[in-house]
């Protein structure tokens, strides 16, 4: 057995140790990740949780803004995972291991997945404390967490990322924001390594490829729950002007700032939506 092929069983070994865990709060068909300053946004009833680092093959953020937990509960009666903040690439682990939960979710029997980050805006009209639905991404971090040894159990050598942020989620989200009067803006999601900020030029380069939105997280998780068959929703809050759009420097407490504000709109439109998935 080669090398690579050992990593992919140890690999899969830590997913499937994982979900064995987590399957001891429930198996839920819906999860949500919440990013940076999120982490309070959707309170569940009946909640149970886990600690990541109670989560055998769990990698442990290290960001402020990130609890680093999972629960399991109820949201209007529906069962839902709810995953309190994330791992980015720039903490120093591989792709692979930044999409472990996402995968772990996959084998637990979770079919939707609603992640969410918080951006920088770079589109014209795209202000801070803006809901923006991701409908495409541009991968620009460098790596793909599915490189290496294909994990046959979880999916095709080969995804199609045609439709990667489902269009039925999208327009049931719209819904339901129309309704409770919650602005939601469309935007595409470009995606970094990090974790410096970008400059005023790599700014005008990623506008001119087409990109109204910019992080450091969400793509990986993303091409990794498409690879496993999940349906994908994309919330992104934008919190700051992206680099030379405004004169401010870029702070992570702006960041988390931000999206505190955002918490009680966003937490409305999760808590009527999920229901309806």
């Amino acid at each position: 057995m080669t090398p690579s092929k050992e990593a992919a069983l140890d690999m899969m070994d830590r997913i499937e140790g994982a979900a064995k865990a987590l399957s001891r709060l429930g198996r839920p068909e819906v999860a949500v990740v919440l990013g940076s300053g999120l982490s309070g946004v959707l309170p569940l009833e009946g909640e149970r949780k886990l600690s990541f680092n109670e989560i055998p093959g769990f990698p442990v953020p290290t960001v402020a803004g990130h609890v680093g937990e999972v629960a399991v509960g109820t949201v209007e009666g529906r069962e839902v995972l709810v995953q309190r903040g994330r791992i980015h690439y720039y903490e120093g682990y591989d792709l692979a291991e930044v999409v472990i939960p996402v995968r772990a979710y996959a084998i637990l029997g979770v079919k939707t997945l609603i992640i969410t980050n918080a951006s920088g805006g770079i589109a014209d009209g795209f202000l801070p404390g803006d809901l923006v639905l991701i409908c495409d991404h541009i991968n620009m971090m460098g790596a793909n967490p599915l490189r290496g040894p294909n994990l046959d159990r979880l999916g095709p050598r080969f995804p199609d990322m045609s439709a990667a942020y489902d269009p039925g989620l999208r327009e049931r989200a719209k819904e339901v924001a129309a309704r409770l009067g919650i602005e939601l803006k469309e935007g595409v999601y470009l995606a970094t390594m990090g974790p410096s900020y970008e400059t005023p030029a790599e700014i005008r380069a990623f506008k001119a490829l087409g990109a109204d939105l910019v992080g450091m997280s969400t793509v990986p998780e993303v091409i990794a729950a498409c690879h496993a068959g999940m349906r994908v929703l994309g919330i992104s809050c934008v919190t700051n002007y992206a680099a030379g759009i405004a004169k401010q420097p870029l702070s992570h407490e702006e960041v988390i700032e931000t999206t505190r504000r955002k918490a009680a709109e966003l937490s409305q439109l999760l808590s009527a939506l999920i229901p309806q998935l």
